[in-house]
C-alpha cells in the first residue's frame, strides 16, 4: 500500500546542491514539509529561493554529531517532528589509492558515511514514534568496484552493510530503511569527467524515483539502465565487470606505478 507523503516532514542533508534541491522540489511536490541541511548557510538561501514552497533551512556539518543532534531538535521544534531523513550529503574523490591521501580518505569516509551516521542516530528519537524512513543515497560503488575511487567505494560499501543492518535491526519498530544506488549523475560532482557509457542520469530523474520508493517504502533501488546491469553483472561476473569498468574509466586516472 502506498504511503502518502503529504504533511510528512522530510529532512534533506546536502540539501543545497544538485541532488538535495532536486529532492527538495520533489518532496514539495508530493506535498511534504522540507527542512534543508548545508554546511553553508548562502548556499542554503540561495536553494531555498529556488523552491515554493520555501523550506526550512539549518546549517550543518554532518561530520560533527554534536551539530547533527542540535540540526534535527531545531527541526522537531519548527515541524514538530521527523518522518522522513534523506541522507544525501556526500564528497567524492579522483585518484588511484597510491596517489590518495589518508587524509582524503578520512574526509570522503567522515562525510559519507559517518555523517549519515550521526545524522540517522540524532533524528532516529523522532522517526520511531513516527515510523518514519532513512533514505540513503549509496551508488552503484556501493556494491561494485569503481577504478580511481577507493574511497569513495569503501564509504559506500560501509553505507551498506550499516544500514542494511539496521533495518533489519529496526524491522519491528515499523522504520523502513531504503538504499539508493544510482549510476553516474549529472552534477557539479562530475564536472571534468568524462561521460560513462549510458549517459548521466538527471538529479529529477533521481529525485522523483526516490520520492516513488519512499511511498512504496522500498528497501533498494538500483537507478538507470547502467545501474542495474552493473549489479547483476557485478554479481554473476565479477571480472567480465572488473574489465568493463576499467576500460570505461581509462584515461580518466593515472594508472598506478606510472
Amino acid at each position: 500500500m502506498a504511503e502518502r507523503l503529504a504533511g510528512k516532514v522530510v529532512v534533506i542533508t546536502g540539501g543545497a546542491g544538485g541532488i538535495g534541491r532536486a529532492l527538495a522540489a520533489a518532496f514539495l511536490a508530493a506535498g511534504a514539509k522540507v527542512a534543508l541541511l548545508d554546511l553553508s548557510a548562502a548556499a542554503l538561501e540561495e536553494a531555498a529561493r529556488s523552491l515554493a514552497p520555501r523550506p526550512l533551512t539549518v546549517t550543518c556539518d554532518v561530520t560533527d554529531p554534536k551539530a547533527c543532534a542540535r540540526a534535527m531538535a531545531e527541526v522537531v521544534a519548527a515541524e514538530g517532528g521527523i518522518d522522513v531523513l534523506v541522507n544525501n550529503a556526500g564528497i567524492s574523490h579522483r585518484s588511484t589509492f597510491v596517489d590518495t591521501s589518508d587524509d582524503v580518505l578520512r574526509r570522503v569516509m567522515e562525510v559519507n558515511f559517518f555523517g549519515s551516521v550521526h545524522c540517522t542516530r540524532a533524528a532516529l528519537p523522532s522517526l520511531l514514534p513516527r515510523r518514519g524512513q532513512v533514505v540513503v543515497i549509496s551508488s552503484v560503488a556501493g556494491f561494485a568496484p569503481l577504478i580511481g575511487r577507493t574511497g569513495y567505494a569503501a564509504s559506500k560499501h560501509a553505507l551498506h552493510g550499516f544500514f542494511d543492518t539496521l533495518r533489519a535491526e529496526l524491522r519491528d519498530s515499523g522504520v523502513n530503511v531504503l538504499l539508493v544506488c544510482p549510476s553516474f549523475i549529472d552534477t557539479p560532482l562530475r564536472k571534468n569527467v568524462p561521460v560513462p557509457v549510458g549517459g548521466l542520469l538527471t538529479p529529477g530523474v533521481v529525485a522523483a524515483a526516490i520520492v516513488s520508493g519512499c511511498e512504496g517504502r522500498k528497501r533498494q533501488l538500483v537507478l538507470g539502465g547502467v545501474g542495474r546491469l552493473s549489479f547483476w553483472v557485478s554479481k554473476l561476473a565479477p571480472r567480465a565487470y572488473e574489465a568493463l569498468m576499467r576500460r570505461s574509466q581509462k584515461g580518466e586516472v593515472r594508472p598506478a606505478g606510472s
